[in-house]
């Protein structure tokens, strides 16, 4: 047990160098210089929470792709009036540019056909594309590389509003201009920045993990560009910060990865591979003959992405004296003879690696806002989507724990919230904003 604990222990002087190193390639990235974190502009504010309309949001952030209308009042009350969820299929994901490309036209289509929406109405829609982008306008990006286990060709370097426009163009939705191309973090921030003006920082804890916040544009030195507010919000793409402790169990998994040598944080801390890293130590506890000693059924953590993050959940969930649920999830895998003892070890590696995940989480979130705020003197929403935030147990707690005994008594001014749909009601705000920068049709 000491081992393992110190293979995922993160020390109060690991944090501390985790935020320096943050604080560095901030900058870097920043100057446009290399840097693991990309640093880029979204080219939107916050919204002023007046805006009103019908837009709609389209949101490809992973496995499953969703399309809303959304209406803004004006005060402060996006509300969804539509909405269609699709599965994006492993031949969607692995195939190429134009099959993905109108695979999501025809969602769209079947969202106005289910509502009787005439094909040629006329919508501004945003894009939700939660995957590292070179945005290079509010309606312009090329993507920059694939994650969550893309690896759909013909899209790499393309921009990929002009392969949505193409699409929606082939598939007869002549009315729909995309005004923004918007990523899952930055719709965080904008929606919880509607009715929250503290509100300069969204992080997503789900599938993947990402960060954006409110930057000022005098300090984004590789911007060339101008703003009426002098502010604009920075997409991070914090999930590739690569300054990090790893141990062998990461090393591995990222060796094994369809991105080795990217992503070192989202590795890390994501819903994607948190199981798979129980997996591994697991695997090992069994093998040594540690863990299940004699019991049917071991081979069933053997095979990659055989565990999954929603089971660690489960299993830490458990606050039964014997361990009851974990006893019958083992049961249902085919493990019958399981021991208390057995029980107990499953739990502690599952609260070691996720403990670790919110652990670094909560000291990149800190220092984001160190270098905002380095004396904390104002009030800083951190609006938080994702289920890891939203549902593992005791995850959000670990978080601010940490922020307390990193800042002390100025962890009071740091207000972590949950923020439902960000890359749906949000990516509409930001609809909202940058059509009415755009001529009027």
């Amino acid at each position: 047990m000491r081992d393992l604990e110190n293979l995922f222990s993160v020390t109060p002087e690991d944090i501390r160098r985790i935020l320096r190193d943050f604080h560095s390639e901030m900058q870097k990235g920043l100057a446009g210089s290399d840097s693991s974190l990309k640093m880029i502009p979204s080219f939107v504010d916050r919204p002023t929470g007046t805006e009103t309309g019908r837009f709609i949001a389209l949101d490809l952030g992973g496995t499953h792709f969703r399309v809303l209308i959304v209406e803004l009042d004006g005060k402060g009350h996006p509300a969804v009036v539509a909405s269609g969820l699709s599965v994006v299929e492993k031949a969607y994901m692995e195939g190429t540019a134009d099959g993905l490309f109108d695979f999501l036209a025809a969602r769209i289509d079947d969202l106005f056909a289910e509502n009787g929406i005439d094909r040629s109405a006329h919508f501004d829609v945003a894009f939700t594309f939660s995957f590292p982008v070179d945005q290079t306008g509010v309606a312009s990006g090329r993507l920059i590389q694939w994650t969550k286990g893309f690896t759909t060709r013909g899209v790499m370097g393309k921009d990929v509003v002009k392969l949505l426009t193409e699409a929606l163009a082939r598939k007869g939705l002549t009315g729909l201009r995309v005004a923004a191309l918007a990523n899952d973090t930055v719709g965080t921030l904008v929606e919880k920045s509607y009715t929250d003006k503290d509100c300069d920082i969204g992080v997503v804890l789900g599938t993947g993990t990402n960060a954006c916040y409110v930057e000022k544009l005098s300090n984004i030195s590789k911007w060339k560009g101008g703003s009426s507010t002098g502010r604009m919000i920075v997409n991070m793409e914090w999930g590739n910060f690569n300054r990090l402790k790893r141990n062998r169990y990461d090393i591995d998994l990222d060796h094994e990865s369809p991105n080795p040598g990217h992503q070192y944080l989202e590795k890390m801390v994501s819903g994607m591979y948190l199981g798979e890293i129980s997996r591994r130590v697991i695997r090992d506890l069994m093998e040594s003959d540690f863990l299940f000693r004699g019991a049917d059924g071991k081979n069933r953590f053997a095979g990659k992405g055989s565990f999954e993050t929603e089971r660690m959940s489960l299993i830490q969930s458990d606050g039964s004296k014997d361990l009851t649920t974990v006893e019958q999830f083992l049961r249902d895998l085919g493990i019958h003879r399981s021991t208390l003892c057995d029980r107990q070890w499953l739990k502690k590696v599952c609260d070691l690696v996720s403990t670790r995940a919110a652990t670094v989480s909560a000291a990149a979130i800190a220092a984001v806002i160190t270098w905002m705020d380095p004396d904390l003197a104002s009030q800083h929403t951190v609006a938080v989507d994702g289920a890891l935030f939203e549902k593992y147990p005791g995850f959000g707690d670990k978080m601010k724990a940490v922020l307390v005994d990193l800042l002390h008594e100025n962890a009071s001014q740091i207000k972590m919230e949950l923020s439902k749909d960000g890359s749906g009601k949000g990516a509409a705000i930001i609809a909202a904003v940058a059509a009415s920068a755009m001529p009027k049709r």
